[in-house]
């Protein structure tokens, strides 16, 4: 598998679980039910970025830099972090759905430049052989379970 196929696959589990939440998210009733999902999302993600981060943007660096979005890459990944973050800190009910809606809506834009840009870039630029061993790197990372 091509670590462009492996990471859209994770794209499409992130878009149903994005739908989901925005359409649950106006009826929850407590603070924590927002955390947790926030917290779930925030792990989910934080996984995501970190593998996107290690096995596919530095092949890609040359890339990225020659079109000045290198560092807007990485920035974006910490802010979807941050974003998340934010909803843990939230005091009020209204406030936690606001950011949880918002940090959806962002890590949307950030996954639809991927989709648009970065994947059929690196199907461009990389070898079939070089995207086949990074599926594979990615495969293996993904098996490893830590105790």
């Amino acid at each position: 598998m091509k670590i462009t196929e492996a990471l859209m696959a994770e794209h499409l589990v992130f878009h149903h679980m994005f739908d989901h939440i925005e359409s649950v998210v106006p009826r929850l009733k407590t603070l924590g039910e927002v955390r947790t999902l926030a917290g779930m999302m925030e792990n989910m993600l934080k996984t995501h970025s970190t593998t996107e981060d290690d096995l596919f943007i530095g092949p890609l660096e040359h890339c990225f830099e020659q079109i000045g979005q290198r560092d807007a890459f990485i920035k974006e990944h910490h802010e979807m972090d941050g974003n998340l973050q934010r909803v843990q800190l939230a005091g009020r009910l209204d406030a936690a759905r606001e950011l949880l809606l918002s940090a959806i809506a962002h890590s949307r834009k950030h996954f639809d430049k991927e989709e648009r840009i970065v994947f059929p870039m690196a199907a461009r630029v990389l070898k079939g052989e070089t995207l086949d061993q990074l599926g594979l790197a990615w495969m293996k990372q993904r098996n490893h379970v830590e105790v």
